[in-house]
């Protein structure tokens, strides 16, 4: 059976310390059913949180507000992690940002390895910006300063 942690690992906290391909999963309130988003804008402060930003539109906002249990899901280090935790607002409105944006932080209450036993990721997915390369690297830049003063 894979160890179960309550924290990010020595060896996974560092991987979210930049900009990393997250697969965010909330509960519709409607529906009752999971949705998974992808999001990019995510990072550790520390091994036990995740803070991440969202377009205030986002229907994440209402989905953690009525039921707060997210899954973040990550490539690294040859694996897939799930990082389960409660999901709280931070920041309804994220300042000197020129979007929209809220930011969102999850109190992580498990850290597991999702792959199936006897496999390994051969390569990490890789998020390629499909705007100005220029301007994507100037608002992912404000949008990380943003969160980090949060």
């Amino acid at each position: 059976m894979a160890e179960i942690t309550t924290a990010l690992s020595e060896q996974l906290f560092p991987l979210l310390q930049q900009e990393r391909l997250v697969l965010l999963s909330t509960v519709d309130p409607a529906t009752g059913a999971p949705q998974t988003r992808a999001i990019s804008w995510v990072y550790a402060p520390e091994p036990g949180r995740l803070r991440f930003a969202v377009d205030r539109k986002s229907s994440i906002l209402s989905h953690v507000k009525a039921q707060p249990k997210v899954t973040a899901a990550f490539f690294g280090a040859g694996r897939i992690h799930v990082v389960s935790g409660s999901a709280r607002i931070v920041r309804e409105e994220l300042a000197e940002v020129p979007l929209e944006l809220a930011c969102l932080d999850i109190g992580i209450e498990e850290v597991r390895d999702g792959l199936f036993h006897g496999a390994r990721i051969a390569a990490e997915p890789v998020l390629e910006k499909t705007y100005d390369e220029r301007a994507a690297s100037k608002l992912d830049d404000q949008v990380f300063a943003a969160m980090k003063k949060a």
